[in-house]
């Protein structure tokens, strides 16, 4: 689509990653557009420190969605978006980490654009380089993986539909979304397609906040040492060797405990 003039205008729907969870770590322009806005609908994952930079007459509208508890139904907030921007509002659709990764926004793209209304994406810092960076944790090393896979553990009627054999290779990186739920699944299938019960593995809980947490331990471990961590949603989950460079980079002060 064409370039946006540098002031923004009415009618229009900016899709904007907040980032994995530090207020600092939201992009310039994000922040900006949180400023003008005149409408924003937010996330459950955005900060409220984010939110504090919107106007005090903007409105703010909560579609968060938790595990068994959705603020609005994901039909209904493309609708909104859409009714939004019809009555011309400056409208900023404010999402944890990275719109386009994991963060639904491809589908409500589809909508504005199915109904003519002017949008704009803003990227944000996807909480794999987020928390892996805080974790100590890094993707890529020349020494452990020369790939990183993104993927989704969410379930979806019990199971967890991934390609296991792809997952399941050595010099990678591995990174779950959404996977406490389906951690001993996951286990128990990157084992069975081939990866040894020894395998580097780790979980962060809250990363890039101060009530951050990691785990580390292996394929056959991880998932009682989570258990009995008692960690809480949202995590990230990293598999592969660069996990045992954990505690030789770590920086971040952790919660412990």
């Amino acid at each position: 689509m064409k370039k946006m003039p540098q002031h923004a205008q009415p009618g229009w729907v900016y899709l904007v990653g907040a980032g994995p969870g530090d207020p600092d770590l939201l992009t310039c322009k994000a922040a900006r557009l949180i400023a003008e806005a005149d409408v924003i609908v937010y996330d459950n994952l955005v900060a409220p420190a984010i939110l504090e930079l919107a106007r005090i007459d903007a409105k703010r509208i909560y579609a968060g969605k938790q595990r068994g508890d959705h603020a609005l139904a994901q039909e209904e907030i493309n609708h909104l978006l859409v009714r939004l921007a019809q009555a011309g509002h400056r409208v900023v659709r404010l999402k944890g980490g990275d719109p386009y990764i994991f963060g639904r926004g491809g589908e409500e793209v589809e909508i504005l654009a199915a109904d003519g209304i002017p949008f704009e994406v803003v990227p944000g810092v996807t909480a794999a380089a987020g928390v892996a960076a805080y974790a100590g944790i890094p993707l890529t090393h020349r020494d452990h993986a020369q790939a990183c896979v993104f993927v989704t553990g969410h379930l979806k009627d019990g199971s967890m539909n991934l390609d296991w054999p792809g997952l399941a290779r050595r010099r990678q990186t591995v990174v779950i979304y959404m996977g406490l739920l389906g951690l001993p699944i996951l286990c128990e299938k990157l084992m069975a397609h081939g990866l040894p019960p020894d395998w580097p593995a780790a979980i962060v809980q809250h990363g890039t906040q101060p009530s951050q947490r990691t785990v580390t331990g292996t394929l056959a471990t991880l998932p009682a040492l989570a258990a009995a961590a008692q960690l809480r949603a949202p995590t990230l989950i990293i598999v592969g060797t660069v996990v045992t460079l954990h505690h030789k980079l770590q920086w971040f002060a952790e919660q412990h405990g």
